[in-house]
């Protein structure tokens, strides 16, 4: 068993995502045995609640998010180290009252001063958050106690472009470290996501064909069904391209094209990571207009359209999902296309990748073979998490009849589908100082110069919207950006 003794100081304490991920993934830490007795949580947010109201809320929280079986005794060790402490984010002294108050708690809970400070606010507070920390004490470089660690993990969005990012991290970096700084994308926490790695660097069959002799191209995607719900205000100001392209998306890409590391430190794999994004094409306007698709959903039977959704403009021309072509140019993977798709209010709800390989030549009976189909290995990560391996076998009897047929690895089947959830791997990594589940500042910038070529292309052209209905696969045009390759999306 582990012993990590800490506190997690939460900034946002009564937003969703302190509700439904947060404190169940201490929780499940602490079932689990990562964590112990030694550890205590302060949730800060500017609503006036006891710390018994606050309590008995996230109690209730945790019995309905929590991936494993509730035990009470267990349930109630973690929900009394929990305290709940009102401050608005942009005051001054009382940051002063709120180190105290910290401190007092890591004297009766013996954490050797250990901070995770965890923003989970909108952007707009990071920089003031971080200044006030450092301007009082409690941050990384002038801290009012001798202490231990104090790490600042940051939700996203990092920037709304390119600039604003760069504006960002100027702000921060006055305050902060990059050591010290754990910018968080919650995709590279899936269980799925790591198992790339695995797949790809303990396996000589699959490393040995996985460049442009053998691979015909590669397709990723991420769907939702739900619309945007009660996020239109946020979501509004953001879009499809900067909400799941710009980190998600292409964090995928780079896992599943990277070199092969050094070693598995985080910095070998990082700065593999980045070789992608620096070899990923920046697009003129005319390669935007011929390689990018977007669209908006609209009304469908019983489902509304983006534009009546809650807080969303009813002329709004917010994108609700994109198709990218794109390549990488580097020894490996030149020539092969690249296709990313990503959307709200989809026909289903996946996060899969696929690598279809070249088709073998036409010799032998594979001459007349038309029911022959391209070898394609599939990995979902969501909501059945697993591996398939499509490929052509003989049908049973006389001749050389051909059937397509798969292998099929259930990673949910074999973990009883209790994976442990992205928030765990976030939380636990971060305070073990490991910072491969989070994005470096080169990361961000070469990522965001790739988004920005299409922002700039979109910024000239007015979109007509809604071009596809709620509750199906997309814009006709998505299909088209496959077909006129001669390819199609893997449904």
């Amino acid at each position: 068993m582990n012993n990590y003794p800490n506190s997690l100081i939460i900034f946002g304490g009564t937003g969703d995502l302190t509700k439904r991920k947060l404190i169940p993934a201490v929780y499940n830490l602490y079932y689990d045995g990562f964590i112990q007795d030694n550890m205590f949580i302060v949730a800060i947010g500017r609503r006036e609640k006891t710390i018994d109201e606050y309590r008995q809320e996230m109690k209730e929280a945790t019995i309905e998010f929590s991936r494993n079986s509730i035990d009470k005794e267990k349930l109630d060790s973690v929900i009394e180290r929990i305290y709940y402490y009102q401050l608005p984010f942009d005051s001054n002294e009382e940051y002063l009252e709120l180190d105290h108050y910290i401190h007092d708690l890591e004297q009766q809970y013996d954490t050797k001063g250990n901070r995770l400070y965890y923003l989970a606010v909108s952007p707009n507070y990071f920089g003031i958050i971080a200044e006030k920390l450092d301007k009082y004490g409690l941050g990384v470089n002038n801290p009012t106690y001798e202490c231990g660690y104090r790490k600042i993990l940051i939700e996203k969005p990092f920037g709304k472009d390119l600039a604003s990012a760069k504006e960002l991290s100027r702000n921060m970096i006055r305050y902060l470290t990059e050591e010290n700084t754990y910018r968080i994308d919650h995709y590279l926490g899936k269980e799925m996501i790591q198992n790339i790695l695995v797949l790809r660097f303990a396996n000589i069959f699959f490393e040995n064909i996985w460049n442009n002799k053998y691979v015909d191209h590669i397709q990723i995607t991420s769907s939702e069904t739900l619309g945007v719900q009660e996020r239109g205000g946020y979501y509004d100001h953001s879009g499809a391209l900067k909400d799941m392209i710009q980190n998600h998306l292409l964090q995928i890409l780079a896992i599943v094209t990277m070199e092969p590391p050094a070693d598995l430190s985080s910095e070998s794999i990082i700065n593999e990571k980045v070789k992608v994004f620096k070899s990923l094409k920046v697009m003129e306007p005319s390669e935007v207009y011929e390689n990018v698709v977007r669209g908006q959903y609209g009304p469908n039977q019983d489902m509304v359209g983006y534009r009546e959704e809650n807080r969303v403009p009813e002329d709004s021309n917010t994108e609700t999902f994109v198709a990218i072509k794109t390549s990488i140019h580097n020894f490996r993977w030149a020539g092969v296309p690249i296709y990313l798709r990503t959307g709200k209010r989809m026909d289903k709800k996946t996060i899969e990748i696929v690598i279809e390989f070249k088709p073998m030549a036409r010799v032998l009976y594979l001459e007349e073979a038309s029911n022959i189909i391209p070898n394609r290995l599939i990995i979902k990560v969501q909501p059945d998490e697993g591996i398939r391996l499509k490929f052509n076998s003989k049908e049973i009897g006389q001749g050389f009849n051909l059937k397509p047929v798969e292998l099929e690895f259930s990673e949910g089947s074999e973990s009883n589908h209790n994976t442990p959830e992205s928030y765990e791997r976030i939380l636990l990594e971060a305070i073990k100082g490991e910072k491969m589940l989070f994005t470096r500042w080169d990361e961000i910038e070469y990522t965001w110069r790739f988004v920005d070529s299409i922002l700039k292309a979109w910024s000239i052209e007015k979109p007509k919207f809604p071009n596809y209905k709620a509750g199906t696969s997309g814009p006709d045009a998505a299909n088209d950006l496959l077909a006129r390759d001669g390819r199609k999306w893997e449904e």
